[in-house]
Order: C-alpha cells, then sequence, then structure tokens
C-alpha cells in the first residue's frame, strides 16, 4: 500500500489494447469488418428506437421510457467500447493514452453498472403492472419513471468510481500490453508494479454488489409474477401475462449470466478460464444485448411493431400517389 501511495506519476504513458489474444494477422481485417457491422447495427437499430419514441406519442409511457434509456445507453457503451479495438485490427493503431484508457474503463463500468439498474427497472414496471395492476397508473406514471431513470443515471457512477480511485493509487511502471478489446478494471490492476489483490478484492466486491442487488429484485419480481399469473383462471390471460415478461427475461438473462460466469473465474481460485475465452464472452455479453434489443422490441412489442408497419404503409401510399402523378 505504501510503494502505491510514495508514488507521484506513473512511468507508463500509454497502453496497448492488444484484442483477441492469439488472433493471427490473417483474420485481423475480419474481425475488424464483424466489429464495425456490430457497431453500425446496434447505432442503426437502438437510435430507430430512439427516434420512434420522440415522434410517436403513444410511446410515451413508463415501459418504453425504460427502453429509451437501454438503448441510449447501449449506444453510449459501443460507441466508447469498440472504436478502438476495431481501429487496432483495422489499422494496427491499438495505443491509447493512460488516461483516455483511465476515462474509458470508467465509462465501461458505468455503462454496465447503469444497465444493471435499467434491469431492475424493467422488473419493478412489469411486477407494478401484474401484481398491482389497479394502482399502477397511480403508482407508475411517467413522471415518476422519469425521476426513477434519471437517478439511476446519476448513482450509476458511484461503483465504478469507487474502483478507479483504487486503481488511480497503483503505480504503472512496466507492461503497458492490455490482454483485452478496452481498458477495464481487472486488465489495468494486472499491469500494476504492485501487488493490485487487495483492490482486486474491494473491485470485485463493489461489482458483485452492483450486479446481485438488482438481481435479487429482479428474482424477487418474476417470482411474484409468477405467482400471480399461476392465479389468473383464464389461459389466455395467464399466457399474455406471461409474454408481456418475456422479452425482458431474455434481455436481462443474456446481461447477468455470463457476467458472473466471468466475474466468479477471474476472482475465485481453482475456477479460471483460458484468457481468449474469457474475453470472447465478455464481448459477447457486452455487444449480444444492444444488437438483439431492438429486433426483440420490434417483434415483441406490439405497439412499436403497429406503428413501424403504420409507418412502411404510409411510406407505401406516398410512392404509390407520387407515381400515379407523375403518369
Amino acid at each position: 500500500m505504501s510503494q502505491a501511495n510514495d508514488t507521484t506519476a506513473s512511468t507508463v504513458t500509454e497502453f496497448f489494447i492488444m484484442g483477441f489474444p492469439g488472433l493471427l494477422p490473417k483474420y485481423y481485417s475480419l474481425t475488424a469488418a464483424l466489429l464495425f457491422c456490430i457497431y453500425i447495427a446496434v447505432i442503426t437499430g437502438n437510435s430507430l428506437i430512439v427516434v420512434l419514441f420522440v415522434i410517436e406519442r403513444s410511446l410515451h409511457k413508463p415501459m418504453y421510457i425504460i427502453m429509451l434509456s437501454l438503448s441510449v445507453s447501449d449506444i453510449c457503451f459501443c460507441t466508447v467500447a469498440l472504436p478502438k479495438v476495431i481501429s487496432r485490427y483495422w489499422f494496427n493503431d491499438g495505443f491509447i493514452s493512460f488516461y483516455v484508457c483511465l476515462f474509458q474503463r470508467q465509462l465501461i463500468h458505468y455503462f454496465g453498472t447503469l444497465n444493471s439498474l435499467i434491469m431492475m427497472l424493467m422488473a419493478l414496471d412489469r411486477y407494478l403492472a401484474i401484481c398491482h395492476p389497479l394502482r399502477y397508473p397511480v403508482l407508475m406514471t411517467n413522471r415518476t419513471m422519469r425521476l426513477l431513470v434519471g437517478f439511476s443515471w446519476v448513482t450509476a457512477m458511484i461503483a465504478p468510481s469507487i474502483s478507479l480511485s483504487l486503481t488511480l493509487k497503483l503505480p504503472f511502471c512496466g507492461p503497458n500490453m492490455i490482454a483485452h478489446c478496452f481498458c477495464d478494471s481487472l486488465s489495468m490492476n494486472q499491469l500494476a508494479c504492485a501487488d493490485a489483490s487487495f483492490y482486486n478484492l474491494i473491485a470485485f466486491g463493489v461489482a458483485m454488489f452492483v450486479l446481485l442487488v438488482p438481481l435479487s429484485f429482479i428474482i424477487f419480481s418474476y417470482a411474484s409474477i409468477l405467482v400471480s399469473v399461476l392465479q389468473i383462471a383464464n389461459a389466455k390471460g395467464r399466457l399474455k401475462a406471461l409474454s408481456t415478461c418475456a422479452t425482458q427475461l431474455t434481455i436481462i438473462s443474456i446481461y447477468y449470466v455470463p457476467r458472473f460466469a466471468v466475474y466468479i473465474t477471474s476472482n475465485v481460485p481453482n475456477a479460471q478460464m483460458d484468457k481468449a475465452e474469457k474475453i470472447a464472452l465478455v464481448m459477447f455479453y457486452s455487444l449480444l444485448p444492444p444488437l438483439m434489443n431492438p429486433f426483440i422490441y420490434f417483434i415483441r412489442i406490439r405497439e412499436i411493431r403497429l406503428f413501424f408497419l403504420k409507418c412502411c404503409a404510409k411510406r407505401k401510399r406516398m410512392i404509390s400517389s407520387s407515381t400515379t402523378v407523375s403518369k
């Protein structure tokens, strides 16, 4: 600890993002192209959700406010995480300055924490809608949801800031090759010139708190929903109630299950995972939900699907009308 505190300046001025360890150079362009396509798809799909929410008044409801927040968070996360690793494989430009790396690391963990809180708000919204349907319009207004979402965006900064403050106490004076696709807490701490086990333990505790508290409420919420649904006499009513939760349960499962696997194998003895497999799993749970969310919304959410079809029909009529006039 004293060694870290006595270090007044870091001799490391930049890091190099390695990306996927062991990836052959002949696959660099293909990897960059794949990540670029994923990035464009995420930006396009989630931006469409944002545009639909802005222009369609019928979507201004609590559930869609949550979806809007999640889409914005996904856009921001991918914009922070992907450009540098794409540049690394396309232009062999993997260098990132020390403080930019710290900034990227902070935002990576910030948006991860934010998404965990948004998942909890999803569960809260469905819990009130299904378990307390008569009180839902009073308890969950647009104003209430905006306040809850705003509170999540603010408080999500606390946990990554705690971890960052600990990392800043570590000296970095030697290795600068980050074995990951972006800067994160564990990858940076492994490069410190001092024993970082205490800092890693604190970071692990903070991460578990961020994940387990929302997940505990999510499990409680959906268990309560299941009990309420089973009490519905009408089979059609039970199916409809369950279908409203299917979308969110899919997103939540993809978000939490692989995350726990990575955190546990990184911090629990005798539960280690191959580095390449771990990075691939991190990229899977980081990029798949932002990529899938817009498609799930369009398929599962009736209001969004109907609005999209209405816009397509309107555009088709306009094209048909212009063709008729030109004749």
